[in-house]
């Protein structure tokens, strides 16, 4: 089934498609479910979406459709033509078709001042009054009424009356021959009547034996008496089998005239219970009608994910549009990120494929050629993937596929490696699908990559927003914003030591190295040396003295003063005051090639008075009382 695609299964398709079919009520209807997808053409996905407001509408009018289940009726057509006889329980299947076929051309009737579209799928529905009529004068449950025909009722009138002859004599034997018997009862054995016959008078009683008991003790014997009636009920039984075959024969080909008009009623009912599942889902779903365009527009109002419960899932608002590439959503971890990432896509493939969505009115979904997605933990055992090889082989196989027309959807890009090489692939992913001109919307909680979205044009930063008190995501979306991991205030907050907390900051931000580190000398010397030896991009080559750059997260305006060493540190001057920075927490503002001409004296910038006194003499002269202070 198409809903198998496992970017669709990713983004919870498959159990949107679940929960439709389960509203349906033929196994047509549930197959036909089964293989609904998105379409691509935008005047069939209107007229789709038009369709399920359409029986959304009558549904809320009318009520629920009295819908047949239509279980086995294709196999009862199909030996009905094949010329085999259909026995009573599959001519009252027919007849039960037929009730629901006139009950539903009287509900589309009702509907028809609601909305005449649907409504009309009742004209082609016909009631097989005839069919219905003759089936219900014959059959009456698993058997036939006796005037289904004179003959049937004629032989039959004949069998009450030799088997109460036949009774009539048991009985007198009962009475007149007790010695005889071992008890005093009448049974049937092989469809004959018979009496329990001491086994030591067998041969005195007369008659025939038609079984032994399981001790021998006893035979069931047949008397003479009755052996002539009792030959006679068996060809009036067999008289009565030959009529009944007859009348079911009759009827069966009765039902393969009218298998056409089953047939047609039978596709109406499909397509009927196909438009009230959507409905019905769209009902349980307090799911409304959205606007569908082939534009970039995409602007979910109120959206709420459709599989989480509707009581507690706070609402998403959400918005793209033709200037708008992309949207790089950040924040902490469990903040709701990915939730957010599943329920645009989700209700984008719902709406694309004519469902109605969990929205408020006025939200629109852009028509996308193809949904591409990695989200979740793509480790593989059987493939001998790794989580990081596992996302690795979607994104490059989406990379091969993905037009201008795709929507995007890739959840915490770069993740599962080394941070650095992961930022760096993961700014490279984007900086493809936006030359492609995709649309996409990918979550992340790198750094570079929120300022990748600051600086490029046509992408938008989003995040989820956290309450720093509760320390409780609040599943809110603020579009524009760039969030924050939160990872040490949340350390903070929880009681983490604060000499540790120092550390931490130090590591990730850098600025003046705490005492209780310095007196360990262990994360400077290792730590911060191991992780520089991780950077993707040599630190040494990226900034030079005399650049202007932004220190983060305050943006200080500063000039570096020293390029990184390989621990990965610059020396940056901010307001006079010269402090080692890590390099992943500049960003060039403006290099020195454009702020000074060729051989400039930087120590104009960086000196102090007294140090370009003292050198502008020593140039002169040797005087041992002259000295210059050199920062580190």
């Amino acid at each position: 089934m198409i809903y198998l695609n496992k970017h669709f299964k990713a983004l919870g398709y498959h159990e949107i498609i679940e929960k439709l079919q389960g509203h349906a009520l033929s196994e047509r209807a549930k197959d036909t479910l089964g293989g609904l997808e998105p379409y691509m053409n935008e005047e069939i996905c209107v007229r789709k979406m038009e369709e399920t407001t359409a029986a959304r509408r009558i549904l809320d009018s009318c009520g629920s459709p009295p819908l047949p289940s239509m279980t086995g009726l294709e196999e009862v057509l199909t030996l009905a033509d094949s010329g085999a006889m259909l026995v009573p329980e599959q001519l009252m299947r027919a007849v039960s078709f037929t009730i629901s076929s006139k009950q539903v051309c009287s509900y589309l009737k009702r509907g028809e001042s609601v909305d005449l579209a649907v409504a009309s799928y009742g004209r082609s529905i016909m009631e097989l009054q005839p069919v219905r009529e003759e089936i219900e004068r014959c059959v009456r449950g698993d058997s036939l009424y006796d005037d289904a025909s004179p003959a049937l009722r004629d032989v039959r009138k004949k069998l009450i009356q030799v088997e109460a002859q036949i009774k009539e004599k048991l009985n007198h034997i009962l009475k007149s021959r007790k010695e005889y018997l071992a008890d005093d009862y009448i049974a049937t054995r092989n469809g004959q009547y018979v009496l329990p016959v001491k086994r030591k008078y067998q041969s005195q009683f007369g008659g025939t034996v038609v079984e032994v008991s399981g001790k021998g003790a006893t035979v069931f014997m047949q008397p003479s008496a009755i052996a002539k009636l009792q030959a006679e009920q068996s060809v009036l039984t067999l008289e009565e089998d030959s009529e009944i075959r007859r009348i079911l024969y009759t009827l069966t080909a009765l039902v393969s005239d009218w298998a056409a008009a089953f047939r047609r009623n039978m596709e109406a009912m499909e397509i009927l219970d196909v438009l009230f599942a959507k409905a019905k889902l769209s009902a349980a779903m307090h799911a409304h009608e959205v606007e569908i365009g082939s534009s970039r527009m995409l602007c979910i109002k109120k959206g709420r994910h459709p599989l989480l419960d509707a009581e507690t899932c706070v609402p998403l608002d959400f918005e793209m549009d033709a200037e708008r590439t992309g949207v790089i959503i950040t924040g902490p971890n469990t903040g709701g990120k990915t939730v957010a990432l599943k329920t645009v896509g989700l209700l984008s493939l719902m709406a694309q494929s004519g469902l109605h969505i969990p929205c408020a009115k006025g939200s629109v979904i852009a028509m996308r050629d193809a949904f591409w997605c990695d989200i979740g933990d793509s480790q593989s055992i059987t493939q001998n993937l790794s989580t990081f090889s596992g996302h690795m082989t979607n994104i490059i196989d989406i990379l091969k596929h993905a037009s201008p027309d795709s929507f995007v959807l890739l959840d915490e890009l770069g993740s599962g490696t080394d941070p650095a090489e992961g930022m760096g692939i993961a700014v490279a992913v984007l900086s493809e699908l936006q030359r492609r001109g995709c649309m996409f919307l990918v979550t992340t909680h790198y750094a570079e990559v929120k300022q990748y979205a600051e600086e490029t044009d046509g992408i938008v930063s989003a995040r989820m927003a956290f309450d720093k008190e509760s320390l409780r995501p609040m599943y809110v979306l603020e579009m524009g914003k760039t969030g924050e991991s939160c990872a040490l205030y949340i350390a903070q907050k929880l009681g983490l030591p604060q000499h540790l907390l120092e550390q931490a900051r130090f590591t990730v931000y850098g600025g003046e190295e705490p005492v209780r580190q310095k007196a360990m000398r262990f994360p400077k010397s290792r730590l911060i040396r191991a992780l520089a030896k991780k950077e993707s991009v040599n630190p040494v080559d990226k900034f030079s003295i005399g650049d202007s750059v932004v220190v983060l997260p305050a943006e200080e305006i500063g000039i570096v003063y020293r390029s990184a060493d390989e621990n990965g540190d610059v020396i940056v001057q901010v307001k006079g005051v010269k402090r080692p920075v890590r390099h992943t927490r500049l960003r060039l503002k403006a290099p020195a090639s454009e702020l000074y001409p060729p051989d400039y004296d930087f120590s104009i910038v960086f000196d102090t008075a007294e140090n370009r006194k003292a050198r502008k003499q020593m140039g002169k002269r040797h005087d041992p009382t002259l000295s210059i202070t050199v920062e580190d």
